[in-house]
């Protein structure tokens, strides 16, 4: 390996698991505006699942045509080694954080599964004092994800799967049911309403009942043994990180006025109904932001909030990584360490 070329996660064609491959592959150069990171951690994400697998759960029409070979991974910490031009707010040695070109990258892969990765700085923030690499890494999409939902947008970017921008609404003494509480926008999700002064009733598997109860739940809800539309009424607020069928069942727990927010909303059919009970369901695209993982990241660094790692697999181990969170009932995130 020469001071060109550098070791990354590629994939040359679709498919499990098996098709990533750690090999030597070009180092990036920062271009204007962006610095140039080395990875010392990096998260794994849904999104790296599917664009791995060619996003076959989507329509045809939207299933990428990519140029192979692609390197996943948006979400990273490490250090600045080099500044391209114009690149201001970041000097070389600091230790840093950020979703890499999300979602503008959506369909080949941004890279971040490798040694070095380049970064916009407006996508970059200093990694919170206090918290490891790893943990850092396992933050940015997952934590913009749950700040965007509840806290603040922080863009007027056209909405992919609605005519109008979604609006976060006031928790402070309201009541929020989070599904797939255990999950990495979940446990998130759980600790930011719990921080806006919500009261919090958490729905995963029983495995992640006393996590989520520390992490500040003030109910906890094992959908194995009883399934939350049944469990709970009178809800302000519905949070599904899960997705998949039959979303509609919320409905049936929230207040009039109140709201769902749906991470995954395709598939959902239940708008007509919510519209007559006076419910919201909205939903949102996630995007890079420094500025908002340097807002909340003074939460992780005061320790107001935390990333649960589940494992941690070296980058050469990305194929183990992807086979353990294709399993699901991962508790908080998987993360890559790259040192």
């Amino acid at each position: 390996m020469t001071m060109t070329t550098m070791k990354a996660v590629r994939l040359h064609q679709f498919g499990g698991p098996e098709v990533l491959h750690y090999e030597d592959a070009p180092r990036p150069i920062a271009e204007p505006g962006e610095v140039l990171v080395r990875v010392h951690a990096s998260s794994l994400n849904p999104p790296d699942l599917h664009l791995r697998n060619g996003y076959r759960s989507l329509p045809p029409e939207w299933q990428p045509s990519s140029a192979f070979p692609l390197i996943l991974g948006t979400d990273i910490s490490g250090t600045v080694v080099a500044l391209g031009e114009g690149a201001s707010g970041f000097s070389i040695g600091d230790e840093v954080y950020a979703m890499v070109r999300f979602p503008e990258d959506l369909m080949t892969g941004s890279g971040a599964n490798a040694e070095y990765v380049r970064v916009a700085v407006n996508e970059l923030a200093l990694k919170p004092e206090g918290i490891s690499h790893i943990e850092a890494a396992g933050a940015p999409m997952s934590l913009l994800t749950a700040w965007q939902f509840l806290i603040e947008l922080g863009h007027d970017v056209a909405n992919p799967f609605q005519s109008i921008q979604h609006t976060p609404v006031p928790l402070a003494g309201r009541t929020v049911l989070i599904n797939g509480a255990g999950g990495g926008v979940g446990h998130l999700a759980v600790q930011l309403a719990k921080w806006q002064g919500a009261h919090v009733i958490a729905v995963a598997s029983g495995k992640h009942e006393a996590l989520l109860r520390d992490l500040g739940a003030d109910e906890f809800i094992d959908y194995l043994k009883a399934a939350a539309e049944t469990a709970v009424q009178n809800v302000d607020l519905v949070m599904d990180a899960v997705g998949g069928p039959h979303m509609e069942r919320f409905l049936a727990i929230i207040k009039p006025g109140g709201s769902l927010f749906l991470v995954n909303p395709l598939g959902f059919t239940g708008y007509q109904d919510a519209a007559n009970d006076g419910i919201t369901v909205s939903s949102t695209q996630v995007r890079s932001s420094g500025k908002q993982l340097a807002e909340a990241g003074e939460l992780l660094e005061k320790g107001r909030i935390r990333v649960v790692v589940e494992n941690t697999y070296p980058l050469a181990e990305a194929s183990a990584a992807h086979e353990r969170a294709g399993r699901g009932n991962i508790q908080g995130k998987i993360v890559l360490t790259h040192l």
